[in-house]
């Protein structure tokens, strides 16, 4: 998510609830205007007094670092962070959404960052012969214990990178005639759609240190 699309707004005085010493939202500037994404605020010791009253048990804490014997046990404060899992996945998606252009063709591309990506990467065979499904079938299978990956083989290679840049796949693997005397996959890189050489049995730990995971 983009700095420049958060603001932090502390709320006045006549906004707080009656138990709040403080509060702010996290704003994000959506497309269609400014909305808040999540509040933080200090809610005092407002929830564990209530309890310790109604309950009638102590739940004060002791601090056994603090030399002060005045300080040193006290009702701690609660701040209550909230924040919603749908705002929070459109702004994601807005700043992610991005139109340019691959070799002069126009191109959509959600790029999310790798660890919030559904689908972390994506595997092809070539073409649909000469032993590559299956090589692509077995690399994906191998992929599938670690990582959620996706299977294609439908159509021109150009429009399966499409297909996945729209979905937001960082990475997209194809299994080429190198695949099978070499050992070696293409390897796609979403963003700036540079292709480099991997060998299969190196594939997995790649791609963990690519997708930080």
């Amino acid at each position: 998510m983009r700095r420049e699309n958060l603001r932090l707004r502390e709320h006045d005085k006549s906004e707080l609830a009656h138990y709040a010493a403080a509060c702010a939202d996290v704003e994000y500037d959506f497309p269609f205007g400014r909305s808040e994404l999540e509040g933080i605020a200090n809610r005092t010791d407002f929830d564990l007094r209530q309890h310790m009253q109604l309950s009638g048990k102590d739940l004060t804490y002791f601090d056994d670092q603090d030399t002060d014997p005045n300080t040193r046990r006290y009702l701690p404060y609660v701040i209550e962070p909230s924040a919603g899992a749908d705002r929070g996945t459109l702004a994601f998606l807005c700043d992610a959404y991005l139109e340019d252009e691959v070799g002069g063709e126009p191109r959509t591309v959600l790029k999310l960052h790798p660890r919030l990506a559904p689908v972390k990467a994506a595997v092809f065979p070539l073409v649909k012969k000469d032993g590559m499904p299956e090589k692509a079938l077995e690399i994906y299978r191998t992929l599938k214990r670690r990582f959620n990956v996706f299977y294609d083989e439908k159509g021109a290679i150009g429009r399966r990178y499409r297909r996945q840049d729209e979905a937001g796949t960082p990475f997209c693997i194809t299994v080429d005639g190198d695949t099978l005397s070499a050992g070696s996959v293409t390897v796609r890189e979403r963003d700036s759609c540079e292709q480099v050489r991997v060998g299969v049995a190196e594939l997995a730990g790649y791609l963990g240190e690519k997708l930080g995971l």
